[in-house]
């Protein structure tokens, strides 16, 4: 049923070439730094294993890789912080000014993980270290999402939205997979094994700091929204939080959908890592070719389904993977527990990308939809940043503390009950793509 408070999509104009090539300039700028705060963050659980031990000492490998997990869930606790912070400043100052300065504080939190001393040098102090910087990390990404969220979709021309929005995720996942070429390079060419547990694990923290340095200077230079400029001629007096109360329902929604999602998606990418090494029981060197590949296949997806939902909408795309997730979740990880072929790991896990993929390629246009521009950067990221944080974060540590606890299978139970959640959601939900507030500029 339609809802006369959101404004349908205008009629496509067509493109002409120069109006093609500043999208797409700013586009790729956005994807960029976007990238390369997500391979700051996941470089932590790449090379977790290797420096997991030097900051938290233990006889029982679970027990370390949960200590890591767990300071893994507390760089997502401090999202929302960073959710309402950098939203606030994307929807008063601009979205270009919040992109910067959360890819600049992503360097900060890499350089104090590449210079902090180990257990054994600082005692204590060193997984406190950790914890700070993984703080500090946590509140950026809990701004770089909406703000990039909001940006690429009002930078994309209408009919193109879920295409161009779903490079949110490739360079998501592509910044993950980044994190893992560098651990393949440093343990197949660069450096031998004792050398990458010693010291080769600073390494990447070190070039993610660099890169997001390169990052922030691109970002100076980025053009800023159309919608943003429209919203800044009506003076705001009232906060950002204050503003999204006006928007209950919008933000429930983004709750909703979220959770199945994001549980999904952060146990088929950071667990999976995890899972296949001690579960499978892989080598290291084939459980990062596995994650690897099963990365490069998500990433092609995105686009793919994002040009789907500009076609047939963005909730059919959902109610898939709330269907396909509810009902095949606990079968695709209880026969990957089972095996031991690296080539049927890399296929099952591929094949939950199949319907994970109808999440994670158009939650962000989705979201952004939802609300008019003057709210929208703070309306896509609080809500989405509390609830990574209750449901995305922690799946690690709830799959490794059922894991530790004789009863990995609750686990795949667990994750498909979230699913289920959203599913409901979904269901009731009405289509962005045709019923949308990108229009709105109050």
């Amino acid at each position: 049923m339609s809802d006369p408070a959101i404004a349908t999509p205008a009629p496509s104009q067509g493109l002409d070439v120069a109006d093609t090539a500043r999208r797409l300039k700013a586009i790729f700028i956005g994807s960029v730094g976007n990238l390369v705060e997500w391979y700051d963050f996941y470089a932590y659980t790449a090379f977790a294993l290797y420096f997991a031990p030097k900051f938290f000492p233990s006889h029982d490998p679970v027990v370390v890789q949960l200590n890591a997990a767990t300071l893994f869930a507390a760089g997502f606790i401090v999202r929302p912080i960073g959710g309402w912070l950098f939203g606030h400043i994307a929807d008063r100052y601009g979205r270009r000014l919040s992109l910067t300065v959360s890819v600049l504080m992503m360097c900060f939190g890499s350089l104090i993980i590449a210079l902090t001393p180990t257990y054994e040098t600082i005692g204590f102090a060193a997984p406190v270290l950790l914890a700070l910087a993984r703080i500090i990390e946590g509140l950026s990404l809990g701004g770089e999402y909406g703000a990039s969220a909001t940006y690429l979709t009002e930078i994309a021309h209408p009919d193109h939205r879920g295409f161009y929005s779903s490079f949110q995720y490739v360079t998501l996942i592509g910044g993950q997979l980044t994190a893992i070429l560098v651990l393949l390079l440093l343990q197949n060419v660069f450096l031998t094994h004792e050398q990458l547990v010693d010291w080769g694990w600073r390494i990447p923290f070190v070039i993610g700091a660099m890169l997001a340095v390169t990052a922030m200077f691109m970002r100076r230079h980025m053009h800023e929204t159309e919608a943003f400029a429209e919203a800044s001629k009506t003076k705001k007096k009232e906060s950002s939080l204050r503003g999204l109360l006006k928007y209950p329902r919008e933000v429930a929604i983004v709750v909703g959908l979220t959770a199945g999602g994001t549980a999904a998606f952060y146990t088929f990418t950071t667990y999976m890592q995890t899972f296949v090494k001690q579960t499978v029981g892989l080598t290291d060197i084939t459980t990062t070719y596995v994650i690897a590949g099963s990365l490069i296949f998500a990433s092609i997806l995105q686009p793919l389904y994002g040009m789907l939902s500009d076609r047939i909408g963005r909730k059919p795309l959902l109610i898939f993977f709330g269907v396909a997730g509810t009902l095949l979740t606990v079968p695709i990880l209880t026969t990957l527990a089972q095996t031991k072929s690296p080539w049927v790991a890399f296929l099952l896990i591929s094949g939950a990308w199949l319907f994970v993929a109808g999440y994670t390629s158009i939650n962000a246009v989705v979201k952004a939809e939802l609300f008019p521009t003057s709210i929208r950067a703070t309306g896509v990221a609080v809500p989405y940043a509390l609830t990574v944080s209750i449901f995305g974060g922690t799946a690690p540590a709830i799959a490794l503390f059922f894991k530790q606890q004789g009863h990995e299978q609750w686990f795949y139970y667990y994750l498909s009950g979230v699913i289920f959640i959203s599913l409901l959601v979904y269901s009731t939900m009405r289509d962005t793509k045709h019923q949308t507030a990108m229009d709105r500029h109050e």
